[in-house]
């Protein structure tokens, strides 16, 4: 890897256009390195992983209008369209891009990366299925593709951190979409440099989408970035241009939205001929909430049948998560948002919240995408009785392994201090989730394959789950055209076409 330094210059300073980020992005996704058999294996992996996801949520309100919208845009010229997941139907594909972003986002319980600040890297694979089946493209065209758009997202997320100045993670999924639509489609490193600025300059928004009483937004922003990396590759190929230097410019992202004109960022980047497997250090979710969660999840599941006596508030005192600085402030009780504590709450805000989450999981030994976050699951006296009682700090250890580049002692999670009414005092640690490639039962094809079958129970046919599992097992195999074949079709019944709310178009 090559550690590029990022600061900002004057105008007058005029920063060589092969010095700028955007352009080193862009010569990264033009690289015409082999794509590894692992990060294959694991492209597939993810590509299920999102198709889990989305058909879970097909019939719910922010999946049900996107799809709308995208019914209401015909095929563009240029290509064959995209199919919009859950029917056998085709839109144009930034549309495409658009609904599907929103299907597999819209539960939080894909795949993550968690550095200098967050990530859902599985988001870039909408918006690059969908130009690829447009544009007729072949599995391994489809696989270089997501590669690059990982390998992207994941070393900005490495180097540049948003969330500090509460600009929304997004801000890293327009230019990595841009740059694996780029190799995707073969585009030439001047395209690609201009798709990746429009794409950075389009969807740099605040983190008000993730905070307070979050909306339904918080799925739309995800695939609002892939929709405009699709639309920002359609202007490059075009010849229109983007702000120079995007990252650098005194009035660009660093000098006004990070950390200012004096800041410096050292972003990890592949050189050329080196394989892309930033992939690899990516790590998908047993749970549908928020990743920092899904330690807390396992460990509660495990208090659970150990101490059952928890369980019961009128046996608990306090319970006191220490954890790090992310986690409490995000999605713990530093983030001062009482919203985290309110039996009303939306789902969005539900998941957000480390308190309820811990005590649902810590009641119940389980965790489910549905019935943990039903009304009537989270309004249940005991619980909010216990809930109340949860509260987290942070830990500065805790907060060392979560920014830790070492990945044996990256961590997630923290310790907890239960203090019972008798006046004893339980407490336990974990550092990641089990399904974490270093936690009790790390995901391998097998759990991937599993976690979509589950979620596609009742939704999906046994017949289309089997031939969507074939097909994309066989995707380094898929020739020009054939990737129409990812998509998964609901079963009859389950999606209601005259449901869809009206709107502009």
């Amino acid at each position: 890897m090559i550690e590029h330094t990022v600061k900002v210059y004057r105008s007058e300073e005029n920063l060589p256009r092969e010095d700028q980020l955007a352009h080193k992005i862009a010569q990264v996704a033009v690289d015409p390195v082999e794509v590894e058999a692992e990060v294959t294996e694991m492209v597939i992996n993810r590509i299920i992983d999102n198709a889990a996801v989305a058909v879970a949520s097909l019939t719910r309100a922010p999946i049900v209008a996107s799809r709308a919208q995208a019914l209401s845009h015909p095929v563009s010229s240029g290509g064959s369209g995209a199919t919009i997941f859950g029917i056998g139907e085709v839109s144009s594909p930034e549309w495409a891009a658009w609904t599907n972003g929103v299907a597999v986002r819209e539960l939080d319980y894909h795949d993550t990366f968690l550095a200098a600040d967050y990530s859902h890297p599985g988001d870039n694979i909408p918006p690059i299925l969908a130009v690829a089946q447009h544009t007729g493209a072949s599995g391994a065209q489809l696989i270089r593709g997501i590669a690059t758009g990982y390998e992207i997202q994941v070393n900005l997320v490495k180097g540049i951190c948003l969330h500090k100045h509460k600009i929304d993670h997004v801000a890293h999924l327009g230019p990595s979409a841009a740059a694996g639509l780029g190799t995707l489609l073969g585009l030439d490193t001047e395209t690609i440099f201009q798709a990746v600025g429009q794409a950075l300059h389009t969807t740099t928004a605040t983190r008000q989408s993730r905070k307070g009483e979050i909306s339904t937004w918080k799925a739309h922003a995800p695939a609002f970035a892939g929709k405009m990396a699709v639309e920002a590759v359609d202007r490059a190929m075009r010849g229109q241009t983007s702000p120079v230097p995007i990252y650098e410019g005194e009035d660009g992202v660093i000098a006004w939205m990070l950390d200012g004109p004096g800041a410096e960022y050292t972003v990890p980047l592949p050189e050329a001929g080196e394989p892309k497997r930033a992939i690899l250090d990516t790590y998908t979710k047993e749970h549908s909430a928020e990743y920092q969660a899904q330690a807390w999840i396992d460990l509660a599941r495990k208090l659970h049948t150990e101490h059952p006596e928890v369980t019961d508030p009128k046996n608990v005192e306090s319970v006191l998560i220490r954890t790090s600085h992310h986690t409490h402030y995000v999605i713990g009780s530093g983030a001062n948002d009482p919203q985290k504590y309110s039996p009303t709450a939306s789902r969005e805000t539900l998941d957000h919240s480390i308190p309820y989450i811990f005590t649902v999981a810590l009641q119940d030994g389980a965790w489910h995408h549905v019935d943990s976050y039903a009304p009537e699951r989270a309004g249940r006296a005991d619980t909010v009785e216990l809930w109340q009682k949860v509260t987290t700090e942070e830990d500065p250890e805790w907060t060392r392994r979560y920014h830790s580049l070492d990945i044996s002692e990256k961590a997630f999670g923290g310790s907890v201090e239960i203090t019972l009414t008798d006046g004893r005092v339980i407490t336990d640690e974990i550092a990641v989730a089990d399904a974490h490639p270093l936690g009790a039962r790390p995901f391998a094809r097998e759990q991937y394959i599993a976690k979509f079958r589950t979620l596609a129970e009742g939704v999906v046919d046994p017949a289309e789950t089997a031939r969507f599992l074939d097909a994309v097992q066989n995707l380094e195999n898929l020739g020009a055209g054939e990737l129409n074949q990812l998509n998964v079709v609901a079963a009859e019944g389950v999606i209601d076409p005259t449901a869809a709310p009206k709107g502009l178009f």
